[in-house]
């Protein structure tokens, strides 16, 4: 999975352009609002994928626990006939087949219980990619909305970026209280 990008340096750089060329205090807000929210976008979206890559190392780990437990089952399927061929041939059982047969029955439950773990890590960590890029995406459109505002001389649009922002901000905070 790739990161959610942050392609917005061009426009950060025209509203600080816009915002030197005004005589309009609150544009000088604009600047540094949108400077703040490219910030908290990039660590977002650094955060994003950091957790999609645990979760993808936790879907691989999980993967591999439940082969090995296959590998577990196909053994102790093999043992389960020599025995049953040794019991219809009225032959004893050996003990060791026996003690194997009890040992690939702890191993299975471990190694179930491992890649139920796994499993479950690797929701949780991808739960925590999707809030954080959410907010990754509100940081964005906060960004734009900023540019708008600039570039339309109106400060409507900067309150509603400032809103859009507040938005990324609740979902970063929801990563960390999820975490």
């Amino acid at each position: 999975m790739e990161d959610p990008e942050v392609p917005l340096e061009h426009l950060h750089e025209e509203i600080h352009h816009h915002a030197k060329e005004t005589n309009e205090s609150w544009t000088m807000g604009v600047a540094l609002s949108s400077a703040i929210l490219a910030s908290l976008a990039a660590v977002a979206s650094m955060s994003a994928g950091h957790y999609s890559t645990e979760a993808m190392v936790c879907q691989i780990e999980s993967a591999n626990q439940w082969s090995y437990f296959q590998s577990k089952s196909i053994k102790e399927s093999q043992l389960k006939s020599k025995t049953e061929l040794l019991e219809a041939l009225s032959k004893p059982v050996a003990d060791a087949d026996k003690d194997k047969a009890a040992e690939y029955r702890r191993d299975k439950e471990q190694i179930q219980r491992k890649a139920d773990e796994l499993g479950k890590d690797a929701k949780r960590f991808m739960g925590m990619h999707h809030i954080l890029a959410r907010s990754v995406t509100m940081f964005q459109i906060a960004i734009a909305v900023g540019a708008i505002s600039v570039l339309t001389r109106r400060r409507a649009f900067w309150l509603v970026s400032l809103a859009f922002g507040g938005i990324g901000l609740v979902f970063a905070a929801q990563s960390l209280f999820n975490h």
